[in-house]
Formats: C-alpha cells, sequence, structure tokens
C-alpha cells in the first residue's frame, strides 16, 4: 500500500535556482552542512508532505532529479529571480496549492509547514518575521498562476511585491524564530542543527 502524504491536496517547490552569489558561486543547494547537502536537509522534511515535490533549478539537474518528482528550470536559462520559479512550479504542480519553500533554509520542519497548510486558500498565505514578509516561506493556490504571470509579464520580479497584490495572509512567528533562516553566507554554516519536530 503507498504511502500516503500529510498535505493530499498540496505540491511542494524547493528553489534552488539561484545564482549562489553569497557563496562564491556555488550551487547553493549543494553546500554541505552538518555532513549533508543543503537541498538534502530540505527535501528529507518535506518528502512525507506531498507526492508532488518540485525542486526548481538550474544546473546539476541530474544531482537534483533523485531527489524530486519533477524539476523546473528558469525559461530563458538566465537566473532571472525566484518569482520565475514560483511560476514554472505553478505550471507543473499537480495539485491546487503550491507550498514555496527555498532550498537553504534546513532548521525548517514539519510542524511550521503545518502552519502554512492549514492557511492553504484562495489567497496566498505567508509567513511574518521582525515585521518582515517572508515570500518564500508562503502556500500559493495554483488559481493564481494567471495574477503571478500578468505581474511579471508586467516587469514585476519581486515576489514578495507580486504576492503582496494578491492581499496574502500574514503567519506572525515569534521574533526569535529560528527555523526560517536562510543559510546564504558561508559564516552560519558553522551554526548547529535544531531538534526538528516532526508530524510523521
Amino acid at each position: 500500500m503507498p504511502n500516503i502524504p500529510l498535505f493530499a491536496d498540496c505540491s511542494i517547490v524547493l528553489l534552488a535556482g539561484g545564482r549562489g552569489q553569497r557563496m562564491g558561486g556555488q550551487d547553493k543547494g549543494w553546500v554541505s552542512w552538518q555532513g549533508n547537502a543543503l537541498i538534502e536537509h530540505m527535501q528529507r522534511v518535506v518528502r512525507p508532505l506531498t507526492n508532488d515535490l518540485i525542486i526548481s533549478c538550474n544546473r546539476n539537474h541530474a544531482r537534483y532529479q533523485p531527489l524530486a518528482d519533477q524539476l523546473v528550470s528558469d525559461p530563458d536559462h538566465d537566473f532571472t529571480g525566484p518569482l520565475v520559479g514560483i511560476i514554472s512550479a505553478l505550471k507543473v504542480a499537480r495539485h491546487p496549492y503550491l507550498i514555496v519553500l527555498p532550498c537553504d533554509a534546513p532548521r525548517i520542519d514539519q510542524a511550521l509547514l503545518m502552519q502554512l497548510y492549514q492557511q492553504a486558500g484562495e489567497r496566498p498565505a505567508m509567513f511574518k518575521h521582525q515585521g518582515h514578509w517572508q515570500p518564500l516561506f508562503s502556500i500559493i493556490a495554483k488559481a493564481q498562476l494567471s495574477a503571478l504571470q500578468e505581474l511579471w509579464e508586467a516587469g514585476e520580479r519581486s515576489p514578495k511585491h507580486a504576492l503582496l497584490q494578491l492581499n496574502p495572509v500574514a503567519l506572525h512567528c515569534a521574533d526569535d524564530e529560528k527555523r526560517l533562516a536562510n543559510f546564504n553566507d558561508p559564516s552560519v554554516l558553522q551554526q548547529p542543527l535544531l531538534i526538528k519536530e516532526t508530524l510523521c
């Protein structure tokens, strides 16, 4: 009997398509931390949640493929930013909702993602941390694809600004919340792993 994902009507995308400039141009998903690549930490947490795991990447496709159900890449292969990765994932998502996550937040856990999943609806939902919206920790209805596509074609490139135009729901978290931390600088790779709370 096949395993039933916890989020049965939700796809998940891990965004790994950036240039990795603050990591010296490395493919950030494959930067090692605590003995595993960042993308492997993320995949381990989200794999039980969905049967449609998408990775957005622009290089090392053969390495990413075993970790995902689908891969997407920027249409112009020019590292045009995370918004186009989100749009590309919405185009292929097999479920009505898409959870958006970066590839470099290995402290994320299933309990935090459950908070996102519980906000699935017509409006996007985003975490808000220390007064700042976190568009790469969000859930978006596939029905919003056309609106985001129109914003992209009008020149919008910021995921935050695009999602704010869709009247998002805010999920507030504590100022000292560590699970949303992005590992986008080599210095943070020395930080320890937090104990993760799981749902399965």
